[in-house]
């Protein structure tokens, strides 16, 4: 019996010297088809040198239009919706009907009161012609009377929920969304609709610290839509950020009017401003960038090496970067083969 506990245990922990003799060996393989940079190796890129651009006399910025008015409706009235006027997409104008909350119950009460009112009125006209002979108690015409104003505010009461059981539209728009359906209960605050009123749209852009004066309330200027190609159409600034966000931009917002609903809620616009004169001024090529244009950065090769430099941006037309500092026209700027760069590399210049 321990004879053959004792052969057991040796084939395990032979299977277990044979396991991690392979292991090791796969890694020894795996690291032998790894590629090992040599940091002293030098690495292709190619080159230019900063040049003079001449930026055209106009600045254009991105936003998206949105509707002027966008408001989920909600219902004034309790009960079952016993109508539905509007569906998805439906355009509505102020005033019209969106659904009708079911009114019988109201309707009974509003009755109830009535003959109430009736009641108290006659009580009320007896008693007064009682008081004039001292017939009566002049407390008991003072709670009549009382009665009276006490019915006929709860008619007010009453009228006042059975109008709301009629839910209309506070403002013209178009339905974009639904929550209720015929057969519904709602109560008071329950969702109806979303209306959108796309009559106007307002486009919204991030204007840098350094354009923002360029802008002003009530100024017209020009907007394009992404869809409309060589279209224009006229804005109005109607409002203007007085607080930066952390980027140091302030959204502008321009007012354009939609009456033929050409344009619509979510499309990608543009506002273009003219400049007084187009600019001629140093810049690097954009694809030179390294992370984003607000904190821009280039390789710079000094002494056959890549030097990661920051500088100050100016005006960008899309496909280059005005340069306000920090970097020279003498300097040798990386257009190709950053992406394997890192501070410090050896770079070899390529020969075009």
């Amino acid at each position: 019996m321990n004879k053959r506990v004792i052969i057991v245990g040796v084939v395990c922990i032979g299977l277990i010297a044979l396991t991690v003799f392979k292991l090791m060996s796969n890694k020894s393989e795996a690291q032998k088809k790894i590629y090992i940079h040599d940091s002293n190796e030098s690495i292709l890129v190619e080159t230019t040198n900063p040049e003079m651009h001449n930026f055209e006399s106009s600045f254009s910025y991105l936003g998206t239009f949105e509707p002027v008015r966008q408001n989920i409706i909600s219902s004034d009235a309790n009960g079952k919706i016993i109508r539905m006027n509007v569906d998805m997409g439906s355009a509505i104008g102020q005033g019209q009907a969106i659904a009708k909350v079911d009114d019988e119950m109201l309707q009974l009460q509003i009755q109830s009161v009535d003959v109430n009112i009736e009641s108290v009125k006659k009580d009320d006209q007896r008693y007064e012609n009682l008081s004039k002979e001292n017939a009566v108690a002049g407390i008991t015409v003072e709670k009549t009377k009382t009665g009276l104003k006490t019915a006929e505010i709860q008619k007010k009461q009453l009228l006042k929920q059975l109008r709301s059981t009629n839910l209309t539209a506070p403002f013209s728009g178009i339905v974009t969304r639904k929550m209720i359906d015929l057969g519904s209960v709602v109560g008071p605050g329950t969702p109806l609709i979303e209306l959108t009123d796309i009559s106007s749209l307002k486009l919204t852009v991030s204007v840098p610290e350094r354009d923002i004066l360029k802008f002003s309330l009530g100024k017209v200027v020009t907007l394009t839509a992404d869809i409309y190609v060589g279209k224009t159409f006229q804005g109005k600034v109607s409002n203007i950020n007085v607080v930066a966000d952390q980027s140091h931009n302030f959204k502008v917002q321009i007012t354009v009017s939609n009456a033929k609903r050409e344009l619509m809620a979510g499309m990608y616009g543009s506002v273009e401003l003219a400049n007084s004169q187009s600019k001629n001024a140093l810049s690097v090529p954009r694809k030179a960038l390294i992370g984003s244009s607000k904190s821009p950065r280039v390789y710079v090769i000094r002494n056959g090496k890549s030097v990661l430099v920051s500088f100050q941006a100016g005006t960008s037309d899309g496909e280059f970067i005005e340069v306000v500092s920090g970097i020279q026209k003498t300097d040798l700027i990386v257009i190709k083969g950053q992406v394997n760069l890192e501070n410090n590399s050896n770079v070899k210049i390529s020969k075009k």
